[in-house]
């Protein structure tokens, strides 16, 4: 099974890069982030042409998650993060996915820190950490995939200099990360290129791209029941080479599901 993330940065603009990309490297699941689209703009027909079943969440000019299948179609599980019912931004789906749990997410991005942004990226993190934590021991295969907007280390990125100031590489925000991480979740990407530089984002300015100036913020975490079954990961960089493309690139990772172990039955006391 191949599961990817991909920020399409406007799913109507980006429609034929989508499309295009789908085709060629047929993700079994793509979770999508920044549709930057309301429910009803969702391109449902020209997805289903193309093979895939979709669970969506939108709004309008900003955020907005998918979940993509071509296998059988996304059973919803919930269509927020929990923990704070007044937050209407639409950044996070999870569902159960030819029985797997898969999570997307678009983390806030944070900026401009310190400020308000910022601290609603810090406590949205702190929901998924207290989230994750519920997921990460169970019985299910869970993946966490999504724009996480966090540079893990300075390994991660080109030039940390330039971005100091950043939300993105913030101490507070890779300390969520790295806790995030020690729950017991495995960083797919990382995990198979320990020593390799990998971006999955390069920004428009600059000649960033022209010049591999990137950063990697697109992650996918795999709970201890998942993380056996983890055969390659990669970044699709093609397709932000693209005329009118994203700055973010699909990342993937490919699973071998024979790996998984079967659950182990509960005992029952006797009476």
């Amino acid at each position: 099974m191949k599961i990817a993330t991909f920020n399409v940065n406007g799913i109507k603009t980006r429609l034929p890069n989508l499309l295009e990309w789908l085709e060629r490297e047929q993700p079994d699941v793509a979770c999508l982030q920044e549709l930057k689209a309301l429910d009803g703009a969702f391109p449902v027909r020209e997805l289903r042409e193309a093979g895939y079943h979709s669970l969506w969440k939108g709004q309008r000019s900003w955020n907005g998650v998918a979940i993509l299948s071509r296998g059988g179609e996304p059973v919803e599980a919930r269509r927020e993060l929990p923990g704070d019912p007044d937050d209407t931004h639409s950044r996070y789906l999870e569902a159960a996915v030819d029985g797997l749990v898969v999570c997307c997410l678009y983390l806030p991005n944070g900026n401009p820190q310190p400020g308000p942004k910022f601290d609603y990226k810090l406590a949205w993190f702190e929901r998924l950490i207290e989230h994750a934590a519920g997921l990460v021991d169970g019985p299910h295969p869970v993946v966490i995939a999504g724009d996480y907007n966090v540079v893990p280390t300075d390994f991660d990125i080109y030039n940390p200099r330039s971005w100091l100031k950043d939300a993105l590489l913030q101490p507070e925000s890779r300390e969520c990360y790295a806790r995030l991480l020690a729950q017991g979740w495995t960083d797919a990407l990382r995990h198979l290129h320990p020593d390799e530089p990998i971006f999955t984002f390069w920004d428009y300015f600059r000649q960033h791209w022209q010049r591999n100036a990137g950063l990697r913020i697109d992650h996918l975490l795999l709970n201890p029941v998942l993380a056996p079954c983890l055969k390659e990961a990669g970044v699709d960089t093609w397709v932000r080479g693209q005329p009118h493309a994203s700055d973010h690139a699909p990342t993937w990772i490919t699973l071998d599901l024979q790996r998984l172990k079967p659950p182990t039955p509960t005992r029952r006391r006797a009476s």
